[in-house]
């Protein structure tokens, strides 16, 4: 089953970073209208409205008891002007989320061509098609349209016997006083992706691996940071246990080796922490599965991506992958505790030099075996 969201997303993405449309004769020689008059529709005869209930109240000839009907509607319109600036400024908040560089394009769609209309874009006018409407409504709350090709849902019809399918209208419809409670309550219309590695970048100095003097005022991780040396294996007489890494060419060199299991010990509670927080936003937590850790990928392949996509196929939904399971929320926090190892712990770990000068030098493979071997012997008194 295709993943309409993410292919509209993608195609809408590239669409608004092309110079193609510079190029479309018919564009440049027409008139692009974006001026929807939201507030000009809005208010159109409000003023007229509000005059005849001031009237009505100042003289005492209200239809309902005490004027309470009217003295509530005065107050509304009196408070309208504001309520619609704070409902556009937190729509335009929530909806340029779309242009962030990690935006997950599983997002709803119609939040991406919204936006690009609010924002102007080439390809959104009305004389695209593209028309938008903000409306007062009788409870005190207001409601913005969004009318176009994009707002379409295809609907079956019978025509001439025969059940074929054809595009209907489908605004998208938002109200003013709905948004209000999602964003009180931290939920997002739209959702911003967590920056992984910033979170995983300031969780590093918190897992307790590195010295005090390894971390700077800023709680970062100084450039020269290295694990302490208790999570180093030494061999019984105390000197540390390398590992030998063929070079070629018959040369070798010594690499430090780790405690990888007191490592992964010591770590675990503060991922575990991380990602319980992750958790109390689930969208957040989607998000992030979906850009970023769902398919292992390392940060350097994160950076290349010419489109935020890397779940593909395995992308949660918003829609119908919340609340998440508890098997998700496991999965989620296996995947997040394994791309944190893979891009951030692992550069500490390894092929990590001898901290003992004399045991840091390129040496001969063969006559390391042989000092080995003879070493065994004197050892065990086999000579």
């Amino acid at each position: 089953m295709k993943n309409e969201n993410l292919l509209q997303n993608l195609f809408l993405k590239q669409f608004n970073q092309s110079n193609a449309i510079a190029y479309n004769r018919n564009f440049i020689k027409s008139n692009s209208d974006y001026n929807f008059q939201l507030l000009d529709n809005a208010y159109r005869g409000a003023g007229i409205y509000y005059a005849k209930v001031k009237i009505a109240i100042d003289s005492n000839k209200c239809n309902s008891e005490d004027c309470a009907v009217e003295l509530a509607q005065l107050k509304q319109l009196e408070q309208a002007p504001q309520v619609s600036l704070d409902f556009l400024s937190s729509l335009m908040s929530e909806l340029q989320v779309t242009e962030e560089d990690n935006f997950d394009p599983n997002n709803n769609f119609l939040y991406t061509v919204a936006n690009s209309v609010m924002s102007t874009k080439p390809g959104y006018s009305k004389t695209d098609g593209y028309m938008v409407y903000l409306d007062l409504l009788e409870d005190g709350s207001q409601q913005i349209e969004f009318h176009g090709p994009a707002f379409k849902r295809k609907q079956p019809i019978l025509f001439e016997g025969k059940v074929i399918e054809v595009l209907a209208p489908d605004p998208l419809i938002i109200n003013s006083s709905s948004l209000t409670a999602l964003l009180n309550t931290d939920t997002s219309l739209v959702v911003s992706t967590p920056v992984i590695e910033k979170s995983m970048n300031a969780l590093l100095p918190e897992t307790g691996l590195f010295m005090q003097e390894m971390i700077n005022d800023n709680k970062e991780l100084k450039a020269n940071a290295k694990i302490s040396e208790e999570f180093i294996l030494k061999n019984p007489d105390g000197s540390f246990d390398y590992e030998v890494i063929n070079l070629g060419n018959g040369n070798g060199k010594n690499v430090l080796k780790y405690d990888l299991e007191k490592i992964d010990k010591k770590v675990t509670p503060f991922i575990n922490a991380e990602v319980a927080g992750l958790l109390s936003s689930e969208q957040d937590a989607v998000a992030a599965w979906n850009v970023y850790i769902s398919k292992d990928t390392s940060t350097n392949e994160d950076d290349q991506m010419v489109q935020n996509a890397n779940a593909g196929n395995s992308s949660w939904s918003y829609e119908k992958d919340l609340p998440l399971s508890q098997e998700n929320k496991i999965l989620f926090g296996d995947k997040y505790k394994q791309y944190f190892k893979n891009n951030y712990l692992n550069i500490f770990t390894k092929n990590q030099p001898p901290t003992v000068k004399e045991d840091a030098a390129v040496f001969n493979l063969t006559q390391a075996k042989q000092a080995e071997a003879q070493k065994f012997l004197d050892d065990n008194n086999l000579n």
